[in-house]
């Protein structure tokens, strides 16, 4: 055995620590907009983060993909070892456009060719599908065409991911609501066999209250955890499951205008936001212990006020789910409006 010196040793030593150590954390992806808040945070965290996503792509209805990154996000990616693995949308989360690209051939075709060539030319080290309220009728038209995608990126030495909605069971509900959403959002997605083509799937469990449902937590816990036991029982392997974690908060509020008349509207809000309005109105959240999250609710001129906050609290409790399923990391939208003490962690 060739002689090795003692302080070579013990280097190389270090330096498999060090690799085994970054192994075993769970993977980190965060999106990011081109929104400078989002592009400002990344810098500054890079060395918190695995993969940056930057959701600045779009494909249309004849499959041909546009858009812009940010060339200091992906020099900083470069620089820190972050992986740039950037999101490709339906523009606006269109449908008929989606279902245009799902079953017009050429448009198929232009679209798997363009988004081959746009990880290949620019270096990437992955795509990420962000295709959303896809009709349930397209549900095999969508699996094939992931998979296709995937076989084509692989053969370009490219990832390929997905952003998928989540859902906590393959009924729709009671409501036409329920029903709505689930034709609409959350069931076009066949997971098992999604999973065997993709290298892995970013679970979105977060939006679980939009603007058109009631309000409610961004991210309840127990509605969290159901949905991730059905994606495991669904055939999903932990190793191919990053879980979704929100940074972002909601603000629910009366509002009116000429064209939609009074209603009730809610939005995302960063959490310094969220915090601003509570200042203003001299209000305290209280500590859910169930949902896992911090919330409020208030009146003002006799209405009440709505705010659900995502903080390093919630971030952490939530994140406690990716070690005790053995899940390959959290993916986290979106970079800029987290709590910054979500950085604090160990």
């Amino acid at each position: 055995m060739r002689h090795i010196p003692r302080i070579a040793r013990l280097a190389a030593l270090a330096v498999a620590v060090r690799g085994a150590a970054a192994q075993s954390r769970p993977e980190a992806l965060w999106y990011a907009t081109g929104g400078e808040e989002s592009v400002q945070s990344f810098l500054a965290h890079a060395d918190r983060i695995s993969i940056v996503s930057p959701q600045t792509y779009v494909v249309d209805s004849s499959g041909t993909v546009s858009g812009y990154i940010d060339r200091r996000l992906v020099d900083a990616a470069r620089a820190k070892g972050v992986k740039v693995v950037p999101l490709v949308m339906n523009p606006g989360f269109d449908q008929p456009t989606m279902h245009r690209i799902l079953v017009h051939p050429d448009a198929r075709r232009r679209a798997i060719r363009s988004i081959t060539a746009l990880c290949r030319e620019n270096g990437f080290d992955g795509i990420q599908f962000d295709f959303e309220n896809i009709h349930i009728g397209d549900k095999d038209a969508f699996t094939s065409f992931t998979r296709e995608t995937a076989d084509s990126l692989h053969a370009a030495h490219c990832t390929l991911s997905a952003a998928i909605v989540p859902r906590t069971g393959d009924l729709a509900g009671q409501t036409p609501y329920h029903a709505w959403i689930f034709d609409n959002w959350r069931g076009a997605y066949d997971l098992k066999a999604l999973a065997e083509s993709l290298d892995f799937i970013s679970y979105m469990t977060y939006a679980q209250h939009t603007g058109g449902s009631t309000p409610g937590p961004v991210a309840g816990y127990a509605w969290m955890e159901r949905a991730l036991k059905f994606a495991l029982a669904q055939g999903v392997p932990p190793q191919k499951l990053s879980l979704g974690l929100a940074s972002y908060s909601d603000w629910w509020y009366p509002a009116y205008d000429a064209k939609l008349g009074p209603r009730t509207t809610g939005r995302d809000v960063s959490y310094g936001t969220a915090m601003g309005v509570l200042a203003r109105s001299g209000i305290t959240p209280t500590w859910d212990e169930r949902q896992k999250s911090y919330f409020a609710l208030w009146d003002e001129d006799g209405v009440f006020q709505y705010v659900f906050i995502e903080d390093a609290r919630s971030f952490e409790a939530k994140l406690a789910l990716v070690k005790q399923y053995g899940l390959r990391g959290y993916s986290v939208w979106v970079l800029g409006s987290e709590d910054p003490a979500v950085w604090n962690r160990k």
